[in-house]
């Protein structure tokens, strides 16, 4: 017989993961003792001690960090299980969750949710455009059905090759550095101002290779970072799809980089869990994977 119930598993992970007994009530709309004394309870039952209260804090303890994230593995299992049987149950979903990474072209996206739609006209679809760790969040927490995320996928998780993406340094023709009139190396770049794309992620630990500067204009909206460079304002990597009418136009110019003038990376289609999946999720996959697929012929 088990001595400690998921729901008490869910409420220690809520301390943790919220900040503190106060936060996690107020997050699982239950009396801040209740928490406390579903706490206790993992603790005298389990004979270990979670959390030492330092000042006003209360910090996991060394076997308090082990259960956490041991629990956190069980609970998040029990919720794909819970999830996987109501897939079961009622067959075609009424609605579906989508995180996209920013870097994923959005006509193409458009494209694949439209013919999605036709097939499934009564199946919602729900659209987060995440980018970097706010996409492995989603995926992670289970809140959405499918994912495409770049690079580096969370642990635990595998995906398919969508698309393999090229970006390109560019600023401004009249942008100081185009001014030198000769390569440019890291150094030069340290000089002037890095536009670079907000992680969406709430922790935003995800290290990020593209910071070469201190010197940066942080932005959330991959359109407001376009304009910024073609005014002038800093410099970037981005995603030949992103700019193609700008560099047509001649509002923005590749940098004329020694080393690193180019970037390369790949997006993945990546499921919570695979099995759980149901056939609307699958079915918008294979979508996706069918025009992807066709882009890159």
């Amino acid at each position: 017989m088990l001595r400690i119930s998921l729901d008490q598993w869910r409420t220690f992970i809520a301390v943790v993961d919220a900040g503190g007994f106060a936060q996690a009530a107020q997050a699982l709309n239950k009396s801040q003792s209740t928490v406390s004394y579903a706490v206790r309870q993992i603790e005298e039952r389990l004979g270990v001690a979670v959390f030492e209260i330092e000042g006003r804090k209360a910090l996991l303890t060394t076997e308090g960090r082990i259960l956490y994230r041991r629990g956190r593995s069980l609970v998040d299992e029990a919720t794909r299980l819970e999830r996987a049987a109501e897939n079961l149950a009622k067959g075609q979903e009424q609605m579906l969750s989508l995180a996209v990474e920013g870097l994923f072209p959005t006509w193409l996206l458009l494209s694949c949710i439209e013919r999605f739609g036709e097939e499934a006209p009564e199946t919602r679809i729900e659209l987060h455009e995440s980018v970097m760790g706010g996409t492995d969040e989603l995926l992670l927490s289970g809140a959405v059905d499918l994912a495409i995320c770049a690079d580096n996928l969370p642990a635990g998780h595998t995906g398919e090759v969508l698309l393999r993406y090229r970006a390109v340094a560019a600023a401004a023709p009249f942008h100081p550095l185009h001014q030198l009139g000769r390569e440019l190396g890291v150094e030069d770049l340290k000089g002037h101002r890095h536009l670079v794309i907000r992680d969406s992620g709430l922790q935003r630990q995800r290290p990020s290779v593209w910071n070469v500067t201190e010197r940066r204009l942080t932005i959330s909206h991959k359109a407001t970072s376009i304009r910024a460079a073609c005014m002038g304002m800093g410099f970037a990597w981005y995603p030949e799809d992103w700019i193609r009418e700008e560099l047509a136009a001649g509002q923005l110019k590749p940098l004329p980089l020694k080393e690193g003038s180019e970037r390369w990376g790949a997006m993945y289609l990546v499921y919570p869990d695979p099995d759980a999946a149901g056939p609307g999720a699958k079915r918008l996959g294979e979508i996706i994977r069918q025009e992807a697929r066709a882009l890159g012929q």
